[in-house]
């Protein structure tokens, strides 16, 4: 087992001090990236070395309690099988432990450039690139039809899907080409920040009006192909389900066009519900209404 100790970044701290689903996203990471640096296969050595990029290809979290911007979190990480982890986050409050993260993280080695072979203890998590490595079962490319545009494709009207493409900026990249995991969580946070907003539901509305504000119990964002620097990637966002007026699970897929298909590299899944921001209630789950539900699902669209 490996131990980290560390804070969440301070640029998560966006409404009072909480810290949001990404930062949990990104504690996990670096509790994975300690593992194998403790073991002397940080990402430097295996790139150099051994022409090979440290992939995560899948991370799963749990949030089971309020990370606030000075919390202290200690980081267990267990490798449970061959390239699978097992990160636990607690700290301590009011005296007493708290587990505020648990998550299940899966890497890849992705071969980069010719290099001599790594570590045997490492050797089985070479793939030639991330779709080899995937850990996502089902198929999800979309064949395009004569004269259909991606929207047609991905966002038909009726589905209440919500879509938004962007390009791949080199800062979103690891190794000079390929689009890292990381990126895919902050897509996931905008594309639903751009969601909301398109739905009349924008986060500054609703903490102006109703002191709301979005929270997520759990979230996972998998990689499925490679996406390259500067390709567009087609990401539609769709909300699945209303789980008892109290949440709101969705799904987002990200696609890149190629020789008349847009090719799924990435998907993923959140749990949203919202809290009060202010007052004796802050940090109280609130029930959804109507008005709410309507909007988030697309009823009528």
């Amino acid at each position: 087992m490996t131990a980290l100790t560390c804070r969440p970044r301070y640029e998560g701290a966006n409404i009072r001090t909480w810290i949001g689903f990404k930062q949990f996203m990104l504690l996990a990471e670096e509790a994975v990236l300690a593992w194998f640096r403790e073991r002397g296969l940080g990402p430097q050595r295996l790139y150099h070395e051994h022409g090979l990029g440290l992939e995560i290809v899948d991370s799963s979290v749990q949030l089971p309690a309020l990370l606030e911007v000075d919390d202290e979190v200690r980081a267990e990480v267990s490798n449970t099988a061959p390239g699978r982890f097992a990160v636990t986050g607690s700290l301590v409050r009011d005296g007493a432990p708290v587990v505020v993260l648990r998550a299940r993280v899966t890497v890849a080695l992705v071969r980069e450039h010719d290099a001599p072979a790594p570590p045997a203890a490492v050797a089985g998590l070479v793939a030639p690139d991330v779709a080899a490595a995937r850990t996502v079962a089902e198929a999800g490319d979309v064949a395009a039809r004569a004269g259909q545009d991606v929207r047609s494709a991905l966002a038909p009207p009726g589905s209440g899907a919500f879509l938004w493409s962007w390009r791949v900026p080199y800062f979103a990249c690891h190794f000079s080409d390929r689009i890292q995991h990381s990126a895919y969580v902050r897509a996931l946070e905008e594309v639903v920040d751009r969601f909301l907003f398109d739905r009349g539901l924008s986060i500054r509305t609703l903490l102006a009006g109703r002191a709301w504000i979005p929270v997520v119990s759990r979230a996972r964002v998998q990689l499925v192909a490679d996406a390259h620097m500067e390709e567009v990637v087609h990401t539609a966002f769709t909300v699945t389900d209303v789980l008892k007026r109290s949440a709101y699970d969705a799904r987002m897929d990200c696609y890149v066009e190629r020789d008349g298909r847009l090719v799924r590299c990435a998907t993923a899944r959140i749990l949203h519900g919202y809290a009060l921001s202010r007052g004796e209630g802050a940090g109280r789950l609130v029930d959804l209404d109507d008005e709410t539900i309507a909007a988030l699902t697309g009823d009528g669209r």
